[in-house]
């Protein structure tokens, strides 16, 4: 027992409990880890960060070799509905590009302002907006790509079957996780 308040956990400024190494520091709160809100913003980030890597790298290769299609001698044969499918996913993966790279920007921004939990919160809907943008750049890009090399009436059947596998282990199983794991929070 803690003889300082009769054995109860320490509570922070809005009555919650406080607890771990950091369990004395005003503005901790029971959030399973004994994080101050500065500490957790700057552990977000840093998963925030890991994440963006990923989602960056796949897109940025993606639209280099999007960006190459029009110099090359089919380009020029194809339809003019392949263009405009062709047109449409290069100002996709332009905006996710935008969207994916957007977090460093407001990082470098609002750097050194002690903004940083909310500079998380807008970096993470950058994120996510990116990751949805590269969903639809993805899907565009097979639907052209198997158009022009098949022809082949099952092509929307086929990439509707891969943009269900997107949408499944992109969020339906992070969603499913979330909630059988997570109490409400």
């Amino acid at each position: 027992m803690d003889g300082r308040n009769g054995g109860a956990t320490p509570k922070d400024e809005q009555g919650e409990a406080r607890r771990g190494e950091n369990a004395g520091k005003p503005g901790t709160v029971a959030d399973g880890r004994g994080e101050t809100e500065e500490e957790r913003a700057d552990r977000r980030w840093q998963e925030l960060l890991q994440e963006i890597r990923v989602a960056q790298t796949g897109v940025q290769i993606l639209l280099g070799f999007l960006l190459t299609v029009v110099f090359t001698p089919l380009f020029h044969e194809l339809e003019q509905t392949d263009k405009t499918i062709y047109l449409v996913t290069v100002v996709l993966g332009s905006l996710a590009t935008g969207a994916l790279i957007g977090p460093v920007s407001v990082h470098r921004i609002v750097s050194g302002r002690r903004i940083k939990p909310q500079a998380v919160v807008w970096a993470s809907r950058l994120t996510f907006t990116g990751i949805l943008l590269l969903l639809a750049t993805l899907t565009a890009a097979l639907f052209l790509i198997l158009r022009v090399a098949t022809h082949d009436p099952y092509v929307p059947w086929l990439v509707s079957g891969v943009l269900v596998w997107y949408l499944i282990c992109w969020f339906a199983l992070p969603l499913w996780v979330r909630t059988r794991h997570t109490s409400g929070s």
